[in-house]
């Protein structure tokens, strides 16, 4: 399940997030969609970081019944980097909620055995999307 606050004024269907959710985990995550100004801030809050990023990811105390953890996502960025790559907006939609949802569970592309890397491959294989968020950094 997806609790989902859409901060920004774009219309987004959500429903392929929920298929990737339900299908990778059963704990519920929230899904935040806001802006670079907002990301930016949050970015500089909790990483120390002053720019803005495409996603951030803030894991729950593991508890029983809580969420899994909160993800957000700047659409700003997400349109960007969507048009740049020269595929769907959607597509970049899904890259990066993957990428959230994986660091939830606790992968961690900075510091595994490229762990995380191969099961986020193996994720966007099976739904046919572009290149990866980590598969794209390795190229720069």
């Amino acid at each position: 399940m997806i609790d989902f606050e859409n901060r920004t004024k774009r219309n987004v269907d959500i429903t392929p997030l929920r298929h990737i959710a339900t299908d990778l985990h059963i704990k519920s995550v929230e899904l935040v969609l806001t802006d670079d100004t907002e990301i930016k801030e949050l970015n500089k809050q909790y990483r120390n970081i002053d720019k803005a990023t495409d996603v951030l990811s803030f894991p729950f105390e593991p508890m029983p019944m809580s969420p899994l953890g909160s993800i957000v996502i700047s659409i700003d960025t997400a349109d960007r980097i969507s048009k740049a790559m020269g595929h769907t907006f959607n597509d970049e939609l899904q890259l990066l909620f993957i990428h959230g949802l994986l660091h939830l569970m606790g992968y961690d592309h900075e510091t595994d055995n490229g762990e995380m890397r191969c099961e986020e491959a193996r994720l966007i294989t099976q739904l046919g999307l572009p290149d990866s968020l980590i598969i794209r950094n390795e190229e720069n």
